[in-house]
């Protein structure tokens, strides 16, 4: 078949959209949007499937190995990212194994504390950590999460003192923040924000370049510092070598779906913020972020555990 006729005629047959994670979470709740939108514009089921383990690897290798049809795709994650230089060894290799087709959402990452204690901004947090070294510690999701890279980049750009507690979860870790016994996070906004809201937190900033249209009224790290940027991405990717057709028509529909004000609502209520654009646009946008992380792992000298 030529290419026009294969992308055509795509999807002959149901597809897999994998996801590397737990049912619940972001990642499955955006695959699972994408996957109906996708179900009623092309006639066709997408089926999300979830293969966690391994902190994501597990269910990306999966896609990896598929064949490049355009039947099995993957729901990859800021993670597949930060993996790419945590792990020695991985049984592929994200960037050159698999194909952008389009990035989807973003939730950037805010700096919320402990209200007890004396800090209202970021520059006061620096000010009070720079006067009590070693006795401010900042809780994480668990090594290889977006918690743990954000608080050490945070780390590596003030040169602050700061132990990071790794916690098996983002739930334990928040429990630990709000009894005291780790006094600052980095957090995805979704999992703290009723806190912050009815003040068992404060929020010193977000952890991006602009401030969120969902969160107006909080400062961003840019006010204070460059580079302190972080966020919680998900898109959709092929194995490599899927055609150009269908991972262009995927794309455009997956743009479709996104440009609807009604999925936009279903998503700002997950506090993400959707992001259209082309494959190759997303492709820079993952070997960016790999390069970052890469920098801030090396520097905090992070292992997988």
């Amino acid at each position: 078949m030529s290419p026009a006729a294969r992308a055509q005629a795509y999807p002959s047959r149901p597809v897999r959209i994998i996801v590397a994670a737990p049912a619940g979470g972001p990642t499955d709740i955006a695959a699972r949007l994408i996957g109906q939108s996708l179900s009623e514009r092309l006639g066709r089921s997408f089926l999300v499937e979830n293969r966690p383990g391994g902190n994501n690897n597990i269910g990306t290798e999966v896609v990896v190995r598929a064949p490049a049809d355009g039947s099995t795709l993957l729901m990859a994650n800021s993670v597949n990212a930060i993996n790419a230089s945590l792990y020695e060894r991985l049984g592929y290799d994200f960037i050159r194994d698999m194909a952008p087709v389009g990035r989807i959402a973003d939730a950037p990452l805010f700096m919320v504390v402990d209200p007890r204690i004396p800090a209202r901004s970021v520059p006061e947090f620096i000010t009070y950590a720079r006067a009590n070294p070693g006795k401010l510690i900042l809780g994480s999701a668990g090594i290889g999460t977006p918690n743990t890279v954000a608080a050490e980049l945070f780390k590596m750009k003030t040169g602050l003192d700061l132990p990071v507690v790794q916690y098996r979860g983002g739930a334990p870790a928040i429990a630990d923040l709000l009894g005291g016994h780790v006094q600052a996070m980095f957090d995805i906004i979704a999992d703290s924000i009723e806190h912050v809201r009815a003040g068992r937190l404060r929020a010193l900033a977000i952890a991006s370049a602009t401030r969120s249209e969902l969160l107006p009224d909080i400062p961003i790290m840019g006010d204070y510092m460059q580079g302190v940027e972080a966020s919680f991405w998900v898109g959709i990717a092929a194995p490599k070598n899927t055609p150009a057709a269908i991972i262009g028509k995927l794309n455009d529909e997956i743009n479709a779906t996104l440009a609807d004000p009604r999925m936009k609502a279903r998503f700002a209520d997950l506090n993400f913020t959707v992001f259209p654009g082309s494959p190759a646009e997303f492709g820079q946008f993952i070997a960016e972020d790999t390069e970052k992380w890469r920098k801030v792992i090396k520097f905090a000298g992070l292992k997988a555990e």
